[in-house]
Parts: C-alpha cells; structure tokens; sequence
C-alpha cells in the first residue's frame, strides 16, 4: 500500500505535522510519503482526488485505489494510519 500526506511546509500548521510524522516515524518504523501541493507531483495527486484542504493524507491500494483519506489540520490517530503503512 501506499500512503501519502499532502501537505505545506510554511503553513500554520506545519509544525503540528511534523512532530506526526516524527511520531508515526518513531511508532511505526514507516512514514507517509510526503508531497507539496506547490510541485507538480503533489498538485496532480490533488486535483486528481479532489484534495483542495491541507493536509490531507490518502491512503492507497496496491493497485492506485483510494482507500482512506483524511482531510484538515485535525490529523488522525497514528494507529489509523499504521494499518496501511505497515500492510505495504
């Protein structure tokens, strides 16, 4: 599986994701593979799954189907997002 976080790094809550992605990192082994809606990868991810509120972390099958997507600055829990980090 695949999961990605979109996301900003000067944004107002840049902060708040860092120290998530610190922690799943240091809970999980694993992180989410990070993108900026600002570069070209990161803005046709977006505006192929409708992802217009940041940061949004979507969670893919093997074979590129969503499976999960969070959406706002209220992050979800780390073991939510462990299942699909650690069944890739």
């Amino acid at each position: 599986m695949r999961v990605v976080i979109i996301w900003r790094e000067n944004a107002d809550y840049s902060r708040a994701v860092t120290e998530w992605l610190r922690d799943i990192e240091r809970r999980v082994g694993r992180q989410p593979e990070s993108l900026s809606p600002d570069e070209p990868s990161g803005e046709s991810l977006a505006r192929a799954y409708d992802v217009v509120e940041y940061p949004s972390i979507l969670a893919f099958s093997d074979d590129g189907k969503l499976l999960q997507m969070w959406r706002g600055q209220m992050l979800p829990k780390i073991d939510d997002v462990a299942y699909y980090l650690l069944e890739a």
